[in-house]
């Protein structure tokens, strides 16, 4: 009993997170990310200010939660044995494509994306959050390749993870079937790990 009422909780507390998202995505995109007050969004999404920040502690994680969340430093670490960091994220990035970004919601990436572009603040803070993944995944990769090849191949891989994400994305934008563009986003991590592992000439 009390593992239920436990998981209703939960259950009421995610939705009540994706409301404050749909409804702070909605704002952003009718009036521009700068415009909005977080009072706004807690009024429209009817909330207490105390509630929206619990979930949301700044207006950046309403669209950023998750923008750099991957772990890529765990995927090197926890890697099985005899298996190489590029062929343990090479695995990640194709587990990743077959399943949940290829499962995304078309109409809410797109106008997420949207959001982002628009906003320099956003866009800006995105970056950071990115460089810092790049940053944990050199330090993973140097126990294999030393510092100075780590930090080179872990820009070559979250650069090309980018271009990507991207190029799917842009798919998405342009109308794509969200099942033909995610068979393009397999074979681009494809492409992609190949470049990084033997370069141009060998792939």
């Amino acid at each position: 009993m009390v593992s239920g009422m436990a998981g209703l909780r939960e259950r009421k507390k995610e939705q009540t997170r994706r409301r404050i998202a749909e409804v702070a995505l909605r704002l952003f995109a009718e009036r521009d990310f700068a415009a909005v007050t977080m009072t706004e969004i807690a009024d429209a999404a009817e909330v207490s200010r105390a509630t929206l920040f619990s979930y949301y502690p700044t207006k950046e994680s309403l669209v950023l939660a998750d923008v750099g969340a991957e772990d890529l430093a765990a995927v090197v670490t926890a890697r099985p044995a005899g298996s190489t960091p590029l062929a343990a994220l090479r695995g990640y990035y194709r587990d990743l494509a077959a399943g949940p970004i290829a499962e995304l919601d078309r109409e809410a990436t797109v106008t997420r994306l949207g959001v982002i572009f628009a906003s320099p603040a956003l866009s800006a803070a995105a970056n950071s959050l990115l460089y810092r993944q790049r940053e944990r995944l050199a330090a993973a990769l140097a126990e294999e390749y030393g510092e100075r090849v780590a930090a080179i191949v872990a820009a070559e891989v979250t650069a090309a993870v980018l271009t990507i994400q991207e190029r799917y994305f842009r798919r998405l934008v342009d109308g794509a079937d969200p099942v033909a563009a995610g068979r393009g986003l397999a074979d681009d991590v494809t492409l992609a790990f190949d470049l990084v592992e033997r370069g141009v000439a060998g792939a």
